[in-house]
C-alpha cells in the first residue's frame, strides 16, 4: 500500500467519531469495525462491517464502507487475480448499498470510485469500458445533490485527469476544486458514521494547481 492510500485511510477513519457512548447495536458494530480498521486489521473490520450488514438490513453504510476498502486496497494492486477479487466484492456490496438507499449520491461516487479503479488497472481495457461511466456517474452525484463535497471534487478531479490526458486546458477544474473546498467547508454528515473524506485531497489537488 502506498503512502497516497495510506493518508487517505487514515484521513477517513479520522472524520468518523467512534463515541464510548453508542447506545445501538448499530452503532457499537460500526465503532467496532472502524476501531479494527484503524488498528490495520482489514479483514477483521470488513468481516464485521458484513454482520452488521447481514443483521441491519436496512443500513446501506456498512456495505458502503466495505466496497470503499476494496476499492483502496485496488488502486495499486498488479496482480490481476487479486484485483478482479477485490472490485467484485466492491461491487457486491455496492449492488446491496444501492438496492437499500436508492438516488444516493455517495453511493454514485462510490461507484465510480471502483469503475476507476479498472480504468487505472489497465485502462487500454477498461478505459472504454468504464470512462464515459464514470462521468455519468459524477454529474448524477451532483445533480442528486449539488452540496456534496466528494461529488463535485471527485467531478472535478476526474475531468482533470481527462483534460490531462487528451492535452487540455485543466484550469476550469482547478476552479471546479477550489469552489468543491466551499462545500467541505460547510458539509455535515448525517451522523458520525456517513462519509466524510476527500478534502485533504481536494486542497492537495488545488496546490499541485498553483505550482
Amino acid at each position: 500500500m502506498n503512502t497516497l492510500v495510506k493518508i487517505v485511510v487514515i484521513l477517513v477513519l479520522s472524520l468518523v467519531s467512534r463515541q464510548a457512548t453508542a447506545q445501538t447495536n448499530f452503532e457499537k458494530g460500526m465503532s467496532k469495525a472502524f476501531e479494527l480498521w484503524e488498528a490495520g486489521k482489514w479483514d477483521d473490520a470488513e468481516n464485521m462491517f458484513e454482520r452488521i450488514s447481514k443483521a441491519e438490513e436496512e443500513e446501506w453504510l456498512p456495505n458502503y464502507y466495505i466496497a470503499q476498502m476494496n476499492s483502496l486496497k485496488s488502486w495499486n494492486e498488479k496482480d490481476e487475480t487479486v484485483l478482479k477479487a477485490q472490485l467484485k466484492k466492491a461491487q457486491e456490496h455496492l449492488d446491496i448499498a444501492m438496492a437499500r438507499s436508492e438516488d444516493n449520491a455517495e453511493l454514485l461516487v462510490m461507484q465510480a470510485q471502483v469503475y476507476t479503479n479498472w480504468v487505472a488497472f489497465d485502462g487500454a481495457t477498461y478505459g472504454m469500458k468504464y470512462a464515459g461511466k464514470v462521468a455519468e456517474l459524477y454529474a448524477k452525484a451532483v445533480k442528486l445533490d449539488p452540496t456534496n463535497p466528494r461529488a463535485a471534487y471527485c467531478k472535478a478531479d476526474w475531468g482533470m485527469g481527462s483534460a490531462k490526458y487528451f492535452g487540455q486546458d485543466t484550469e476550469p477544474f482547478c476552479k471546479e476544486i477550489e469552489a468543491s473546498l466551499e462545500l467541505f467547508d460547510t458539509f455535515k454528515p448525517e451522523s458520525d458514521f456517513h462519509p466524510n473524506w476527500g478534502r485533504e485531497r481536494a486542497e492537495q489537488v488545488l496546490a499541485e494547481c498553483k505550482e
